[in-house]
């Protein structure tokens, strides 16, 4: 699901998890802002990646559902995945 501003961009697309929690580094590959994990490092390093408007460069970070993450102008919301 993609909320909307007023003016048509997208503000924040919601992606849905498996479990509990997921590693920051592998949730930016499932919603596709990186394509690997080397990228996923590379962006974490450089400071470009927030959780919850903080920044983050732990790539193990445990991300949990209601958490949003944001790097490149993209934010994404993680939710727990229907059954």
């Amino acid at each position: 699901m993609e909320h909307r501003a007023p003016d048509g961009r997208n503000r924040i697309r919601d992606v849905g998890i498996r479990d509990e929690t997921i590693r920051l580094g592998q949730l930016l590959k499932l919603a596709g802002l990186v394509e690997h994990g080397a990228a996923a490092r590379e962006v974490l390093e450089a400071g470009e990646v927030t959780v919850n408007g903080r920044g983050e460069t732990r790539r193990g970070r445990q991300v949990v559902p209601g958490d949003v993450v944001a790097l490149a102008g993209e934010r994404i919301r993680v939710q727990r995945a229907a059954s």
